[in-house]
Parts: C-alpha cells; sequence; structure tokens
C-alpha cells in the first residue's frame, strides 16, 4: 500500500484545504435561523441524529474503517453535561460520523463552515444531522454564539475540527489557534478531544484507531485570553501524542518548497 501512496502537495498547514467538494457557500447573516421553536422541525433532528443516523454511523465505521475507541469511559461522567470535542479533520464524510458513536445517546453538534449548509436539497438536512455553521458576519455572530449556548445548556455535546481543512488521512496534527477554544472558556464546561489514527492490519489494510482523552479544563487562575491558550495547548499537545499511534500513510504529504527546491 504504501509504494503506490498518493502524493499531496502543500504551502500552508494552517489554511491550505484538500476537500474535493467544491461548493459554493451561501452567506450566513443574522436571517440564518441557528435555533428552530418549530416543535416539528425539533422532533425531526432529534429523529434524524439519534434514530435514522445510528445504524448509518455503526455500520460506516466498522465496514470502511474498522473503527476502534479507545477511552470511551471518560465521556460517561458527563452524560448530564454539555462539552466540546475537538477532533482532526481527515476524513469529509467519516469525521461527522465516527465522533458521535462514543458520544451517544447524547445528541452530538457540529461546527461547520457554510459550505456543509449550502447544498440546495440537502441544505436542511445537514442542519438537521446538528450543523451549526459559522457566521459571515458579527450580526449573525450574535445568534450563532446563542446557539451553541443553547445546545451545551441543554447538555448536549458540539464537536469542533480546530485544523479546519480537511487533509486526507493525514497522520500528524496540524497547528491551530485557540480561537474554538473561547466556547468551553466562557461557558466553563469540559472539553474532550478525539484523535483519530490510522493504523495497519492484516494485508494491506487500514483501520482507525479514535483515541478520546479528557477532561480538559483551562487553569481559572489565568486571564481570559491566556485560559484559552491554555486549553488549547493542553488538547493540542494530547492530540499530538496520540497521532503518534498512526503506523501507516495512505497520502504522503510535502511541503511545496522542497519541491520547488528540487526543481
Amino acid at each position: 500500500m504504501n509504494n503506490n501512496r498518493k502524493i499531496i502537495y502543500y504551502k500552508d498547514e494552517l489554511n491550505d484545504e484538500f476537500s474535493k467538494a467544491k461548493i459554493k457557500p451561501r452567506v450566513i447573516n443574522e436571517n440564518y435561523k441557528y435555533i428552530h421553536k418549530n416543535p416539528l422541525w425539533n422532533i425531526a433532528s432529534f429523529v434524524t441524529q439519534n434514530i435514522l443516523l445510528v445504524p448509518i454511523r455503526i455500520l460506516y465505521a466498522k465496514i470502511k474503517f474498522k473503527v476502534k475507541y479507545i477511552g470511551k469511559e471518560k465521556l460517561r461522567s458527563y452524560k448530564k453535561t454539555g462539552y466540546f470535542v475537538y477532533v482532526n479533520h481527515t476524513q469529509p464524510f467519516g469525521d461527522t460520523l465516527i465522533p458521535s458513536i462514543p458520544i451517544y445517546p447524547k445528541r452530538n453538534f457540529f461546527i461547520v463552515n457554510p459550505e456543509n449548509v449550502s447544498m440546495k436539497v440537502l441544505g436542511n438536512f445537514v442542519q438537521m444531522m446538528g450543523a451549526i455553521p459559522i457566521p459571515s458576519n458579527l450580526d449573525a455572530m450574535k445568534n450563532f454564539k446563542k446557539a451553541i449556548e443553547k445546545t451545551i445548556c441543554d447538555n448536549h455535546a458540539i464537536t469542533i475540527y480546530p485544523e479546519a481543512h480537511i487533509w486526507p488521512y493525514y497522520t500528524r496534527i496540524r497547528p491551530f489557534k485557540s480561537t474554538s477554544f473561547t466556547y468551553p472558556v466562557e461557558l466553563d464546561v469540559p472539553a474532550f478531544s478525539i484523535t483519530n489514527t490510522y493504523q495497519a492490519y492484516g494485508k494491506n489494510k487500514i483501520k482507525i484507531v479514535s483515541y478520546i482523552d479528557g477532561p480538559f479544563f483551562a487553569n481559572k487562575e489565568l486571564p481570559k485570553a491566556l485560559q484559552k491558550k491554555d486549553l488549547r495547548d493542553k488538547v493540542y499537545n494530547q492530540m499530538v501524542e496520540r497521532s503518534q499511534n498512526s503506523n501507516i500513510e495512505v497520502i504522503k504529504y510535502c511541503k511545496q518548497e522542497s519541491v520547488d527546491g528540487d526543481s
């Protein structure tokens, strides 16, 4: 498998995107309905998340990647508490399904880019699945924050991809900012990490082993701005450590500078 692996060249670990989906993002403004008061919508969302998607998640995880979870017990003490989960972003579809399995029966919501809710037919369905799109302006930001606060107060989970961009099958952890750690700091709730690693088994086969770690809390003795960085560093360092358990590369990533230097 390794001899025939694909090579992807990158320039910027923070901003390069390698998702194959090309969707024109809609503008998420103050008119976007983050919180639905219609009971039928909320029932449909619950059924979608906690009934319809359950067998799909399980079948996908077992058949495609034979996913194994290590550390599921760490979530059990927080069944009645909302929390945030930070996950490395290496699968366009699987990254929404794989984290939800150990979190179940707690509902799991996702902070996503606007592209994810911009598909004409599927946009509403993706929102029912739990998508919370990043706002496009400051007016929408107020509603975005209210939605996050309500979701956590309702004792649900919110998954965040701090790397922001999809790098398929990437085996290390890319640098990420402390911005998204504002939410657990301000709401004073725990943060967990799920690090998906790629490991070889059998003959030329690959599986995902997901390591669940936490809870992580910021140091309350620090100023708020430093609390975010403190929490980010705790999560980042743990994910970096877990990522070292990957032992196979499906895709090799090379920085563009080295290619330019060889040519």
